[in-house]
Order: C-alpha cells, then sequence, then structure tokens
C-alpha cells in the first residue's frame, strides 16, 4: 500500500521535476536521527534558510514549535521501534515538518536522506593493487563494466564449484 504524503509548498510548486515527499514510514530508521539533530534551536540559527521565517526569526514561536514537534518524534520512533501501526502519528509529525522547514530547507533534507541512503548501500573494502590488477583483467577477459559485476561472478563461480565437490 503507498503512503506517500506530499509535501505542501509555502511558495510556488515547482513546475518540473519530482514534487516533494514528507516521510515516509520505510525511511524512519535513517531519517528521524537526522531530523532530531535538524530541528534543534540550535541548528536553526546555523541554517535559517532551511526553516520558516516565523521559525527563523522568532525564539518564542521557535521554541513552541521545537517543544510541540518532539514529543511526536519521540512516539513515532517508539511506534516504529515496536512495531505499531504509525501512519496517523507519522502524518501528523509530517504535517509538523511542513510547517517548520521551508521548501528550499525540507528539498535540502530530502537530499541529505538521499546522500545517507547511499552511504548505506556502499561498502568499501581494502584491495591490494595487485588483486586489484589482476580482477581488472579478469574484467576484461570476461567483458564486465564493474567490479560488482566481475565479484558476483567470481562468486557464483565459487559456489557451483563448491556444489560440484559437494555431489
Amino acid at each position: 500500500m503507498d503512503h506517500k504524503q506530499a509535501w505542501i509548498y509555502q511558495g510556488d510548486a515547482p513546475k518540473a521535476g519530482r514534487k516533494l515527499l514528507l516521510l515516509e514510514p520505510n525511511e524512519l530508521t535513517i531519517a528521524l536521527p537526522l531530523i532530531f539533530r535538524l530541528v534543534h534551536p540550535e541548528e536553526v540559527m546555523k541554517k535559517t534558510e532551511w526553516f520558516l521565517s516565523s521559525i527563523a526569526e522568532d525564539d518564542a514561536n521557535r521554541n513552541l514549535k521545537y517543544i510541540a514537534l518532539i514529543p511526536l518524534l519521540q512516539k513515532v520512533t517508539q511506534l516504529r521501534k515496536s512495531s505499531e501501526p504509525l501512519l496517523a502519528s507519522l502524518k501528523e509529525l509530517n504535517d509538523n515538518l511542513n510547517e517548520y522547514f521551508s521548501d528550499h530547507g525540507w528539498r535540502m533534507v530530502r537530499k541529505e536522506l538521499s546522500q545517507i541512503k547511499k552511504r548505506q548501500k556502499k561498502s568499501h573494502i581494502e584491495l591490494s593493487k595487485d588483486i586489484i590488477a589482476k580482477l581488472k583483467i579478469y574484467m576484461e577477459d570476461e567483458k564486465f563494466e564493474s567490479f560488482d559485476q566481475a565479484i558476483d561472478n567470481l562468486i557464483a563461480e565459487a559456489k557451483f564449484k563448491n556444489t560440484e565437490r559437494e555431489e
């Protein structure tokens, strides 16, 4: 089931490109620590253009919004951890985030989330230069375009040889 909640623009919605989305249940593990960090009043003072002017410029309003936002973040965190239904709470949190961040700020939040997701998909291992040279020769011989393809193929070949040996 699709639970995407669209960002409600304070300014004009863009004519082209992808529309901004608010938080989705499947990205909460990554998003919640980032949001907790970004909504803090000290962070608002550092990146004023990321937040609505009513929050960035007014200490009392900023503190009230922050105080209202934290229990919502905590509730969604607890519901996510206990695997309880969280769509209603997430919608309320998203509505409050929409009233906290500026259009530009939310675009930057989505950009940071995207970077975090990308970093989590990748892993870095160190290989000696001679192994990399051998792997490049193997890639050329077998017509592979990436290290991933070559390594996947080598693993598949090794598994195949192991199953042949076991039979």
